[in-house]
């Protein structure tokens, strides 16, 4: 049995399983909120505690792979967004499984896309796919993640990095305002200070600081109010301050997908994953997103033809995992 974990910093998903005719059986699983738990052994022990509780053995588990939001350096992560230290060599001693791999959770998503469905995929725009071309997996979270897949004769080789830690290169006049406003307050700006939870809240402040209208007036946002607060403002009571900061938000994640689109030129298709695009999909579907992705000067028409598809399958991260696991 495989034992597969995709753990970001807010939530952490569990499953163990079997990878069986090309899909991925699962035999059990768990959620977990990441802030309910000191450390990452904390957050595996209540898993195990639950399979115990229900199954009355403790599961016999030949591999492991864990996607973890961070870099990955000798089989482990230090999270970026969570002080948590996932180490593959001392899970295994700990809970005696024989192989433990730790990969960055955005490779473990972009090893996902090759367990999809078509029922999985929601399409922003259709282009003309090459086969055997590069592609890319991108989304946003509490941070941003990307992953470039290059063909490789008979495979895709998954590169991930630390991209949401680039710097923010705004693309309109309201993204540059939005990046002054950012630098006064916080200094550097990073991608991720704008596309991710955290920087839709960001993006509404500024307009709130814009227009003098504290976030309390504006009538989004309660004490410690977050993204999902913003977001559900926007689309269930159509607030238009929060209006605005999603299309803003929107707009800039566009740019910057198209940015790293252009990396590689893309071919093979770009896609959306992680935790925020299944919420919005409404809104990415307006054609805010496309425009700015496509909008790459001379090579505009080309990206144009590039395919973008929005991943709605809240596993990707597990089966990438179960994948690598598998290896």
């Amino acid at each position: 049995m495989i034992l597969a974990g995709d753990v970001g910093a807010t939530k952490t998903l569990f499953e163990l399983g079997e990878l069986q005719h090309g899909g991925w059986k699962t035999v059990f699983g768990g959620r977990y909120v990441a802030a309910d738990y000191r450390d990452f052994g904390s957050v595996l022990q209540a898993f195990f505690f639950e399979w115990t509780a229900q199954r009355r053995s403790s599961p016999k588990i030949a591999r492991a792979c864990f996607g973890v939001a961070g870099p990955v350096f000798d089989n482990r992560v230090q999270m970026t967004n969570l002080p948590w230290l996932v180490d593959g060599d001392a899970i295994a001693a700990r809970f005696d499984i024989a192989h433990v791999k730790v990969v960055n959770d955005f490779a473990a998503a972009a090893k996902g896309i090759e367990l999809l469905q078509p029922a999985d995929l929601v399409t922003l725009q259709p282009g003309e796919p090459v086969a055997a071309a590069p592609r890319m997996v991108i989304g946003p979270g509490t941070g941003l993640g990307v992953a470039y897949m290059v063909w490789a004769g008979d495979r895709y080789l998954i590169v991930a990095g630390e991209s949401g830690s680039t710097g923010f290169a705004p693309a309109t006049p309201d993204q540059l305002d939005l990046w002054r406003d950012l630098y006064l307050h916080h200094g550097r700006v990073v991608v991720e200070d704008v596309v991710s939870g955290p920087g839709l809240v960001h993006i509404f402040e500024f307009l709130c600081r814009r227009e003098n209208k504290p976030p309390a007036i504006a009538g989004a946002l309660s004490a410690g109010g977050d993204a999902a607060e913003i977001t559900h403002a926007a689309l269930e009571r159509g607030d238009p301050l929060c209006l605005r900061a999603l299309d803003l938000f929107i707009s800039c994640f566009g740019a910057i997908a198209g940015d790293h689109t252009l990396s590689i030129m893309a071919r093979g298709g770009v896609y959306i994953a992680g935790g925020i695009a299944p919420k919005i999909l409404t809104r990415l579907k307006n054609g805010g997103f496309c425009a700015a992705f496509n909008a790459k000067g001379v090579h505009s028409v080309a990206v144009g033809k590039i395919p973008v598809l929005v991943v709605t399958n809240e596993k990707l991260g597990l089966l990438g995992a179960a994948l690598f696991a598998n290896a």
